[in-house]
């Protein structure tokens, strides 16, 4: 399966750049560029690719918002976005996965990881390891508490194992970590975070995240 992406960033030679990178793989084609926030979500709308690399900084709409638009749209169900950053914490990052994103990647990123991420979120995974996923949910403890309705509201859909297992994942364990936590295998845990992210409607472990903080679940 060939990986179709879509490149957004204010800087001609970045564009060109992760463009060469990209397409030196036979799985991987870039179908459309955009210099800013408003022609990312037209360009990703007529072209409709599997991964957006999408920079935070652009003028006019930013990329937390081209990102807000893609993923509320039900026609771009399919399209993912990575958050490209100069800075691993970067602040807009965490704005920018509560807006929907995948996952991000700093700008000097190796080649080769380059191209396996885009893969890697293409087939529906997320681009937070648990490390990453442990200094997202602390720099989210630092901030005021954000808990909604909405949220908590969904959470109420999880059964007691699976807001366990959603508890946990926002710590930042992985499925093998969860299992022995729980005395159960990493398939089966697995499993249970599988049926949490459908249940709140959460794309990615990236997702459920966020939701494990907006709802509380996190300070379980």
């Amino acid at each position: 399966m060939t990986v179709r992406v879509v490149l957004a960033d204010d800087q001609a030679l970045v564009r060109a750049g992760f463009r060469a990178l990209l397409e030196r793989a036979e799985d991987v084609e870039v179908v459309g560029e955009a210099p800013d926030g408003v022609a990312a979500v037209e360009v990703v709308a007529r072209t409709r690719p599997d991964v957006v690399l999408m920079d935070v900084r652009m003028p006019g709409r930013d990329g937390i918002e081209a990102t807000r638009l893609i993923v509320a749209d039900p026609a771009l169900s399919g399209t993912r976005v990575i958050v490209l950053t100069t800075f691993e914490l970067d602040t807009y990052v965490f704005d920018a996965l509560r807006a929907g994103a995948s996952g991000f990647l700093l700008k000097d990123v190796e080649p080769d990881d380059l191209r396996q991420a885009v893969r890697i979120v293409a087939a529906g995974g997320a681009l937070l390891s648990p490390s990453v996923t442990r200094r997202v949910i602390a720099e989210f403890a630092t901030r005021p508490a954000r808990a909604t309705s909405a949220a908590a509201a969904r959470a109420e859909l999880l059964t007691d194992r699976e807001r366990e297992v959603v508890t946990l994942a926002a710590r930042g364990l992985s499925n093998d970590e969860i299992g022995r936590e729980l005395f159960m295998s990493p398939a089966t845990a697995k499993t249970h975070v599988n049926r949490a992210m459908t249940k709140i409607g959460a794309r990615d472990r990236a997702q459920l995240v966020v939701f494990a903080f907006e709802s509380g679940l996190a300070d379980a």
